[in-house]
């Protein structure tokens, strides 16, 4: 992880990737078209990629890293971006939000997916006039494979209208992977409870206190997310159709229901959380149950023991030709006398 000391000072709009060191070379996939055209390649140099761009033509162009802040500043100038809007691509740690400018929107968000753990990817979609451009971070899995199986089949509306409906097609199957990893966690979810009611151990709190981190964090990206989506519905900005509006609505309650199942999960988490607490001090208390009558049963036997056995000259009983039959027949009947007292209330 690059350090964040080394960009402390800088002037705004300064491009500092702060994630994961890494030297493999950026992918850029170019994909156009219409409702009768298509056309895909991937490229590893930008001036190559943009030698093939054609007019008259949806684009979507898709960048499968961020640790080269001097490519997204390339792309950047070539499409007006903002010096602002490029930090934000570079800093893996961005909240999601939408921002509108003069050409462009943007909307910044993470890619979820969940393998025994959540993992978690920047992505950043940038609306221009007939293009798409999207940064991500080529860690989990690529939630875009769905929508780029539709353009090449054509199926469903994405080649009949305009590149407003991809940007939000790719948001789209962003959200679709939320719920899939949600789907996995609530199963994780089933399983530990079913562990800690069967027989709680050490392993079970384990996983239970990384399934209420990974659900913090989960909220932490799903409730700007909405605020993301609703600003985007209510954005003026010509490049998004009034049409897209419905289908963002409809994306915001997707989003919605997704942070209602978080906020279920972390209270069925902290639920469990307090059965294994309780399971735990029920044991407890069954276990000083047991000792606290042993003791009280052997208390006065104890005591009875104590007493004949400090080995006085003057002790009459000791010389009684019955004393050790009496002792043990006193002992037993008080032994006997307690249980049937426990018994009666209810106390074993």
């Amino acid at each position: 992880m690059a350090s964040v000391a080394e960009n402390i000072g800088a002037p705004p709009g300064t491009l500092f990737y702060n994630g994961e060191e890494r030297t493999d070379r950026i992918k850029i996939t170019l994909i156009e078209y219409n409702e009768s055209d298509f056309f895909e390649q991937e490229f590893y140099d930008l001036s190559d990629c943009l030698s093939h761009v054609k007019p008259n033509m949806i684009k979507w162009i898709n960048v499968e890293g961020l640790h080269k802040p001097e490519l997204v500043e390339k792309i950047g100038k070539i499409y007006n971006i903002h010096p602002l809007t490029m930090e934000d691509i570079v800093h893996v740690d961005q909240r999601p939000k939408f921002e509108d400018y003069e050409h462009y929107v943007v909307a910044i968000m993470k890619m979820i997916s969940y393998d025994n753990k959540v993992n978690a990817e920047q992505l950043a979609v940038i609306l221009c006039e007939n293009t798409v451009i999207s940064f991500q971070e080529p860690d989990g899995g690529d939630a875009f494979d769905i929508i780029r199986t539709r353009l090449r089949q054509s199926k469903g509306r994405v080649r009949k209208l305009g590149a407003d409906y991809l940007a939000y097609a790719l948001m789209d199957a962003v959200v679709d992977c939320y719920f899939t990893a949600i789907e996995k966690i609530g199963d994780k979810i089933e399983e530990i409870e079913e562990d800690i009611i069967d027989g709680s151990d050490k392993k079970s709190l384990l996983e239970l206190y990384h399934l209420k981190r990974e659900m913090i964090y989960l909220r932490k990206q799903v409730w700007p997310m909405r605020d993301m989506i609703n600003n985007m519905v209510r954005s003026e900005t010509i490049l998004i159709n009034p049409t897209s509006d419905i289908y963002l609505r409809d994306l915001s309650d997707h989003v919605t229901r997704i942070i209602d199942t978080v906020e279920t999960y972390r209270d069925l988490l902290s639920g469990i959380m307090d059965i294994y607490l309780s399971t735990n001090a029920n044991k407890m208390n069954e276990v000083m149950k047991v000792l606290t009558i042993m003791s009280s049963i052997f208390i006065p036997v104890t005591f009875i023991a104590g007493v004949y056995g400090m080995n006085f000259d003057n002790m009459p009983e000791l010389r009684t030709q019955n004393g050790y039959f009496i002792t043990w027949g006193i002992m037993l009947a008080i032994i006997i006398g307690l249980l049937i007292y426990f018994k009666r209330k209810k106390w074993m």
